[in-house]
């Protein structure tokens, strides 16, 4: 289980980097063409918000693989033992339900709905079905890192941590 966890883990974070080096860019270009050639990219500044949807959705997943999502830890920081295996079992048994309902469940059913719809962007003519479709996708990965994290507080064993 812990290989397939830092494989995954891997590959999303070099996704994330990814994404993060093309808003980068994107920004920068969209700064050069107004400011410098006076004339600005009709397209950058959709692509920008498209961008900083999948990092927002897909960092939600490493975040919760690094343990950083705000108020995870509040309740397990001060126990031990049986007591800190159930509350943590029970914690991430409500993400991954919540992952499984809203965002797998409901994501599929909106990007169902816009690819039904043929709805599309305004300037980039993208179907909004490809830029919803990381709902699901980031909620499988939050089911996946939860099972794993359930896995190990019922085995007692620590998941290494990424470099």
């Amino acid at each position: 289980m812990q290989k397939i966890v830092n494989i995954v883990t891997k590959y999303l974070s070099w996704f994330l980097m990814a994404l993060m080096a093309l808003i980068v860019l994107d920004v920068t270009w969209q700064i050069f063409t107004r400011f410098v050639m006076q004339n600005s990219s009709s397209w950058t500044e959709e692509m920008a918000r498209f961008l900083l949807i999948w990092i927002g959705l897909l960092g939600g997943s490493y975040a919760l693989h690094t343990r950083m999502h705000l108020g995870i830890d509040i309740l397990t920081y001060k126990l031990v033992g049986k007591k800190k295996q159930v509350v943590e079992v029970i914690i991430y048994s409500f993400v991954a339900l919540f992952a499984l309902v809203i965002m797998v469940i409901g994501g599929f059913k909106l990007v169902n709905m816009t690819f039904q719809l043929k709805q599309i962007s305004a300037s980039m003519g993208i179907k909004m079905g490809y830029i919803y479709i990381v709902i699901p996708l980031s909620g499988m990965l939050m089911i996946f890192y939860s099972i794993a994290f359930i896995f190990e507080a019922l085995t007692n064993n620590q998941l290494p941590e990424e470099n």
